[in-house]
């Protein structure tokens, strides 16, 4: 997992509440357990103008001019801004990994789906919770400065503008850990190997039968 300690990056605004994970990944791209490719059918339905499918070739089909992510001032955007309970729906992980594969590396919302929530930190994809008042102003923010972008510090826990105003949010110490470390569930199981190994050494020697 990309460790992740400071970002400064283009923002894209979602002006919508109640994001769900159909919306973000619709069902019929869930057909891998590998956590790349999904980034070009994220938001499908509201990307593209045209029914979309596996495997068609995304530079032959119709984008809706109308939609955020398709609007060149948006394009490179790294930290998505939307609404309340962002990731509502199913518990796919799709749909954390179709936010990631796509760019954006932090989603900054008034609150979260609980599963969405947890997922993003599995794979390094920082969520923050800042009040509706804040959220609110960046809204108006982005919409008036073109090229609006944030900084996000997470060791100081502080999201600032281009203005110098600096926002605080509160972050779980671990998820906190182990995102500056760059270590996902895996990378922190392999922090014992050592362990691991003096452990299965000892099986094999205490219950050879096991391994004939």
């Amino acid at each position: 997992m990309e460790k992740f300690s400071n970002l400064k990056g283009l923002v894209a605004p979602l002006d919508r509440a109640n994001v769900d994970t159909d919306a973000i990944i619709p069902k019929q791209f869930l057909k891998s357990i590998n956590r790349s490719g999904f980034g070009k059918n994220l938001f499908d339905e509201w990307r593209y103008l045209d029914n979309g499918e596996p495997e068609m070739d995304i530079t032959k089909r119709k984008p809706n001019p109308d939609f955020v992510l398709n609007q060149a001032r948006y394009q490179g955007a790294e930290i998505l801004l939307t609404r309340t309970n962002f990731g509502c729906g199913s518990s796919r992980e799709h749909a954390v990994w179709a936010l990631q594969d796509y760019g954006f590396r932090v989603i900054i919302a008034p609150s979260f789906a609980d599963i969405f929530f947890n997922n993003s930190f599995k794979v390094g994809l920082l969520s923050i919770v800042l009040s509706v008042s804040i959220v609110d102003r960046m809204f108006q923010e982005v919409y008036e400065s073109e090229g609006y972008s944030l900084e996000v510090n997470l060791d100081c826990q502080t999201v600032t503008t281009s203005g110098g105003e600096s926002y605080a949010f509160d972050i779980d110490p671990f998820r906190k850990s182990n995102l500056l470390n760059g270590l996902d569930e895996i990378g922190l199981t392999l922090q014992h190997m050592d362990l691991i190994k003096a452990f299965e050494e000892k099986h094999r020697i205490n219950q050879p039968w096991l391994f004939k």
